[in-house]
């Protein structure tokens, strides 16, 4: 009976939960151009508003290239400093890793207040890299912890024995280290990849309306009214990252990509 009632409250309180993205869900399939709930009618068209609206459209491109493109730099600038941290034991050297994360540990608007100030002090504000750079820099953090919890499960000896058979480091890398921690690399670009879809604040703090990403397009759209388009897209970002996170679950170690340890260590 004991285990009856908790079965119940978790799925009450999971229902509580989804509530939400159920009212979300159920707007976006109104027939009738409204945000009433339960939805009038069934219509998917809204969804393909997304795709068919030259509007919708260029701002669904923005925001991809834009995710993409921060994403990768984020893993470019995480991937040496990780690995940096791993080979070099010195004090010292945490002072790094406290640069890497200390974007993300900042409230957003403090952050996006710092890049607009920067970038509007240095005459870039406006231009599409100065939004890549900026969530690349935000969003650092991820695969850097990532990519640290890759390179601590790695053992060493696999490392001193390359080195031993005569391989520098170069070669280490490639051949040796980068096959045991590309899992890491994959989960690390993911994460960076979904936050930076959804992201808002940065982006609007760094280039304005010259590049409008979906999050900025939902935003703007509010002035005009409400559609069942705004909340298609974001059933489309829920779809998204769920899909993205569970392939990381699924190739993955996520309970170790999150931090837990196994019971051998």
């Amino acid at each position: 009976m004991n285990t009856f009632l908790q079965r119940c409250y978790f799925a009450l309180f999971g229902l509580f939960l989804a509530m939400p993205l159920i009212v979300v869900a159920g707007v976006s399939v109104n027939e009738k151009q409204t945000l009433a709930f339960p939805p009038q009618g069934f219509s998917l068209s809204w969804y393909g508003e997304i795709f068919a609206n030259p509007e919708w459209r260029s701002a669904l491109i923005a925001s991809l290239t834009l995710a993409a493109l921060s994403a990768a730099l984020a893993l470019i600038i995480a991937l040496p400093l990780a690995w940096f941290l791993w080979r070099r034991h010195a004090p010292w050297a945490n002072v790094f890793q406290l640069l890497g994360i200390a974007p993300f540990t900042l409230p957003p608007v403090i952050t996006a207040l710092g890049f607009l100030t920067f970038w509007a002090t240095t005459g870039f504000y406006g231009q599409p890299a100065t939004a890549v750079i900026s969530h690349a820099i935000f969003f650092v953090t991820l695969p850097l912890v990532t990519l640290s919890l890759g390179f601590s499960s790695i053992d060493r000896s696999l490392v001193e024995a390359a080195a031993t058979m005569g391989a520098d480091d170069r070669t280490v890398f490639r051949t040796v280290v980068l096959p045991l921690i590309r899992p890491y690399l994959v989960s690390g670009y993911a994460f960076a990849f979904v936050l930076s879809l959804n992201e808002y604040i940065v982006a609007y703090m760094t280039v304005g309306f010259t590049l409008e990403t979906l999050p900025i397009k939902i935003f703007n759209a509010l002035r005009y009214g409400y559609t069942p388009t705004m909340a298609s897209v974001t059933i489309l970002f829920v779809v998204v990252a769920a899909t993205i996170f569970g392939l990381v679950a699924r190739f993955g170690d996520l309970p170790k990509l999150l931090g837990a340890m196994s019971s051998r260590e």
